[in-house]
């Protein structure tokens, strides 16, 4: 007989499958972008949206790696991760922080070469292309930003800053590409310019990106909100007087939960036991929250002088 999996580790799965099937949403424009911008890079003669061409790809490899992270996370705890696998989130969002640099990188350099070796200027109709892009780009962006925060996730939020670096590059081309056709003569090289000062915008936001994927992986804590509503949701189960500690940090998509709290000193062992399940039942039950799993400790109220005499 198949095992019944948990209730929040069902949704912790739903989650994950969710937020996979959105980044191969993701994977899919890029795909068409790039093509869209090679063809216009090679027939309007600019590079920076070649450039911008190659870091559409670069997205669908480091959408595809996000992919597979949710695909891992979604994975019930086994014997060998007895937490579950929700940390594949954390590192799959590491890879693209790594990605945004590398694509900075490769952009930029290759941006340099073209300022230093005069080239023809642009073709006018690439503009009206590149308004397409940007509009596609910072819309889907924005899509994934609030479900990034609807979920909590840090993939979510680090993919949604790569459609929006791409978007960058993109309004940077734009720019550079208006310039040389307004300047003319002596100003082909404005739309290389322009895709170099968008490695660097996207160079020191993927500084932002990279430390909050680092973060999760590192088990930084949650907000001082979030832990105060762990804490008020265990305080509200009866027979709970105080909350001494209360550790919270992220695996991906959920939350784990150390706490302990304290109750009546002169309870049963059992009675204890009790209460200690009930906030674990609570804490696991607070859908918003995505909580995995919680570990509860139960101490006694400390003793009164008077209870002492």
């Amino acid at each position: 007989m198949a095992s019944v999996t948990p209730a929040h580790h069902a949704a912790n799965q739903q989650r994950a499958h969710a937020s996979a099937r959105l980044v191969l949403k993701g994977v899919a424009l890029n795909l068409l972008l790039a093509a869209l911008k090679f063809a216009g890079g090679i027939l309007g003669n600019t590079y920076a949206l070649i450039a911008d061409g190659v870091e559409s790809l670069l997205d669908v490899f480091s959408s595809v790696l996000v992919w597979t992270g949710f695909r891992v996370a979604a994975r019930p705890p086994d014997d060998d991760h007895p937490y579950g696998h929700g940390k594949a989130e954390s590192l799959a969002a590491l890879s693209v922080a790594l990605f945004i640099f590398a694509a900075a990188g490769w952009i930029g350099w290759h941006a340099v070469q073209e300022i230093m070796h005069p080239h023809q200027g642009p073709h006018w109709a690439t503009l009206i292309l590149l308004v397409f892009v940007m509009a596609v780009k910072f819309w889907f962006s924005r899509r994934l930003h609030h479900e990034g925060r609807e979920r909590r996730s840090t993939a979510l939020g680090v993919e949604a800053f790569h459609h929006f670096s791409d978007a960058l590059t993109s309004a940077a081309a734009f720019v550079g590409i208006a310039i040389a056709l307004l300047g003319g003569e002596g100003f082909e090289a404005a739309d290389d310019w322009a895709a170099l000062l968008a490695c660097v915008v996207i160079a020191v936001n993927g500084v932002t990106m990279f430390n909050r994927a680092v973060g999760d992986v590192m088990d930084t804590a949650v907000s001082d909100e979030f832990a105060a509503e762990v804490r008020a949701l265990a305080l509200a189960v009866p027979g709970v007087q105080d909350i001494d500690k209360c550790r919270v940090r992220r695996t991906g998509l959920s939350h784990l939960v150390d706490i302990q709290v304290r109750v009546e000193g002169d309870l049963t062992v059992r009675a204890g036991h009790d209460i200690a399940h009930e906030v674990k039942d609570a804490l696991l039950a607070s859908a918003p929250h995505a909580i995995m799993d919680v570990s509860v400790h139960v101490e006694p109220m400390p003793e009164t002088p008077d209870a002492r005499r």
